[in-house]
């Protein structure tokens, strides 16, 4: 790909503020310029120890995409030489065969679904979703069941839900277009006992010849998670761009078998009359997430790692001296390592429920954005955290117990 000059450009970019872009609009009230674009629009940022969630932004993107992203958006490009160029390098990074940007991972299910049913064939991508003589079923094991599959079913699919090797067995017929699956370690039981290995599986659905699409959201970091997936034989890897690997929050990677990346592309944009269509990549967040991946594959993960433990003991400790609290430190979730800190405590005795502890430290100064565990409580997950934020937490939860 070949690098964009900036020259003087960069200069003038830099001199322009938010301020100079917004000064041909009526502005609400008067802003100093000291004040952030969020402060200007009266929206108070958040501290987050909830983890990559999307609804509170779900990560930091790297500060040094911001200059390439202006740099691509000053020139005009061919979408398709540029997703072709992108796509090998992320192809390479990924271990797959293939890859593309897509609009995140629930953009790379929907456009990786669209394939699975009507391939490149272009008659049947204009008729998505009128499955009328094609494929229209996808099976999902039944503790595979998420909100995220909704970009399955968007295809308009019937979704055909199994719990044993048997049941898959069965359930593989004429009108079978795929499989979703979640990835997770080969001995992992966070799902019960009874589910289906992705060994096991692929050990049915090759030889059926039905692919395997695995949403790979949840599995970061860290990143060799991603290759080693490629190497099991799935058919197609739906990657987050906008959560660990920290690019533009609305983008992702749809990697995999070639012919199933080159059918996604030609189900999404700039296809004009596909069902993806509405999922438009720009060339700003392809670049993005191509420097992105470069930068989050070469991380050394062990030493991210080192540093979140030791944020999770220095927030664990501080907040047990607060009298009351009780302390504890979740297993990791399937494959990836993100740590995390659960505080219980009796909601009698301190006059406190945990929704309405979740609520203070969401609207104390600074926010402090953490989540509610099944079993009680709040929950810190730490990662991508400042080295102030522990401090700042202990602080706020010290404000919201009456310490």
């Amino acid at each position: 790909m070949r690098r964009i000059g900036a020259g003087s450009r960069r200069s003038w970019l830099k001199g322009v503020g938010v301020g100079s872009l917004l000064g041909g609009l009526p502005a609400a009230k008067p802003a100093s310029r000291a004040q952030s674009v969020y402060q200007q629009l009266g929206v108070r940022p958040v501290i987050n120890f909830r983890g990559t969630h999307t609804t509170i932004g779900a990560s930091k993107q790297w500060s040094e995409l911001f200059e390439a992203q202006a740099e691509a958006a000053r020139e005009y490009v061919v979408l398709e030489e540029l997703q072709e160029a992108i796509g090998n390098r992320l192809a390479d990074l990924t271990g797959a065969d293939a890859a593309m940007v897509s609009t995140g991972a629930a953009g790379s299910i929907a456009i990786g679904t669209y394939a699975c049913i009507a391939g490149d064939d272009p008659s049947k991508i204009r008729r998505l979703p009128d499955l009328a003589g094609m494929k229209d079923e996808v099976i999902i094991q039944k503790v595979h069941r998420i909100s995220y599959d909704h970009a399955v079913r968007g295809a308009g699919t019937k979704v055909v839900e199994v719990e044993t090797l048997e049941q898959l067995e069965r359930a593989i017929g004429p009108q079978t277009a795929m499989m979703y699956f979640l990835p997770g370690n080969t001995n992992d039981r966070s799902w019960g006992e009874d589910w289906i290995r992705l060994d096991e599986t692929l050990q049915v659905t090759k030889p059926a010849g039905v692919p395997v699409l695995a949403d790979c959201a949840n599995i970061l970091p860290p990143w060799n998670n991603i290759p080693d997936l490629a190497r099991s034989g799935v058919d197609l890897m739906a990657i987050s761009g906008g959560k660990h690997i920290r690019g533009p929050q609305c983008s992702g990677i749809l990697a995999g078998r070639k012919d199933l990346v080159r059918a996604a592309w030609l189900n999404s944009n700039p296809h004009s009359d596909s069902n993806g269509r509405p999922m438009k990549v720009g060339r700003e967040e392809m670049v993005a997430l191509w420097l992105a991946c470069e930068k989050y594959a070469a991380l050394d993960f062990r030493k991210i790692d080192r540093r979140s433990e030791s944020q999770a003991r220095r927030l664990a400790a501080g907040i047990r001296k607060i009298r009351g609290l009780r302390t504890s430190r979740p297993p990791f979730e399937r494959m990836r390592r993100v740590h995390r800190v659960d505080v219980n405590w009796d909601e009698a005795a301190l006059g406190i429920s945990a929704r309405e502890a979740e609520r203070q430290l969401m609207e104390g100064e600074p926010r402090i954005a953490v989540g509610r565990p099944a079993d009680g409580g709040v929950q810190f997950t730490v990662f991508m955290n400042e080295p102030e934020d522990v401090e700042i937490a202990i602080r706020q939860m010290r404000r919201v117990f009456g310490a």
